[in-house]
């Protein structure tokens, strides 16, 4: 029986939900309103290729995918908002939340919280393309857990469709707990759409946040997507699959990356294998130990598929 549940969505982690992931999550799981991808950046002024590849409707099957894009500056924003509206896009988020120190100390991801004069301005270079709607996934600050006081104003009275905070500073990156203080008193201030996201494993821990604020116009899922594909499913019909039910749809899952891969990779065996190898990563951490280590430890494909079918059956 489906629960009455706000949207559900898979969060953008870079390295982790790329195509293949998106692709072979909604075909053997689902349950998932839309898929953000990572976000695509400038590089010495140019889109890197690897970027566009991720974000071409060729390469993604998902009923509803959300590209999101990472500036400091407008012109950066228009580069980046112009590529995507010409392959088709015409809802776009902007990361204002990634923690990683190569991206933050350029005043881009969560490093352009402290500077609320940028966000004003790319709030404004957002006005400038009505035809795209942009939505803003943020944290609570990079360094101070109240940066986001002087950002909130210029996102409420901007023409941004929804926000989505994941309640931690980016110093912290993903270490430490969430500060559900400091998401009470962002979630009273918010005037648009919010949506929580972070440390949510459970369908228990969904319910009971949704039961909090029930305001919120939904969840994102990211880390505890990962470790259970079955996750948004659960929370939707409000129970968990078997653990038979839950790995044979995992193999599924796993086969349709593997075909996904082949498909695209063109660094051989190695590559291949280090592709598939990141995903257990998160992927199923109760599995038994000795069978992630094995799959950990292979250093051929032929010896990782056998461990996996395994650890699988």
């Amino acid at each position: 029986m489906e629960q009455n549940i706000p949207a559900i969505y898979a969060a953008p982690l870079q390295g982790f939900t790329e195509a293949a992931w998106r692709n072979a999550h909604e075909q053997t799981f689902g349950g998932v309103d839309a898929y953000y991808t990572p976000f695509i950046r400038l590089e010495k002024g140019e889109i890197r290729n690897k970027d566009k590849r991720e974000v071409l409707p060729q390469q993604n099957t998902v009923s509803h995918l959300i590209p999101q894009l990472v500036a400091s500056e407008p012109e950066e924003l228009n580069q980046l908002a112009g590529f995507l509206a010409s392959q088709g896009y015409r809802e776009i988020d902007v990361n204002m939340g990634c923690p990683f120190p190569l991206i933050a100390n350029r005043g881009k991801g969560s490093g352009i919280l402290p500077y609320p004069e940028k966000v004003a301005a790319l709030l404004d270079a957002m006005r400038q393309l009505p035809e795209i709607r942009f939505s803003v996934k943020m944290r609570l600050g990079w360094l101070h857990a109240d940066e986001w006081k002087q950002v909130l104003p210029l996102l409420n009275g901007s023409g941004v469709s929804q926000i989505t905070l994941h309640p931690r500073i980016g110093k912290q990156q993903y270490k430490g707990e969430v500060n559900r203080v400091a998401f009470k008193e962002f979630y009273d201030s918010c005037e648009l759409p919010l949506v929580y996201n972070g440390d949510l494993c459970t369908p228990e821990a969904v319910q009971e946040l949704l039961e909090e604020y029930p305001r919120l116009k939904g969840v994102m899922l990211g880390r505890g997507l990962l470790a259970d594909p079955s996750l948004a499913l659960s929370v939707r019909k409000g129970q968990s699959p078997d653990k038979t039910t839950l790995y044979r749809q995992v193999s599924a899952m796993h086969g349709l990356m593997y075909e996904h891969y082949c498909r695209i990779i063109e660094g051989g065996e190695a590559q291949l294998l280090a592709k598939l190898k990141t995903i257990w990563e998160y992927l199923l951490p109760d599995i038994d130990k000795k069978s992630r280590k094995l799959i950990l430890k292979s250093n051929r494909l032929d010896t990782y598929l056998r461990a996996v079918e395994e650890a699988l059956r």
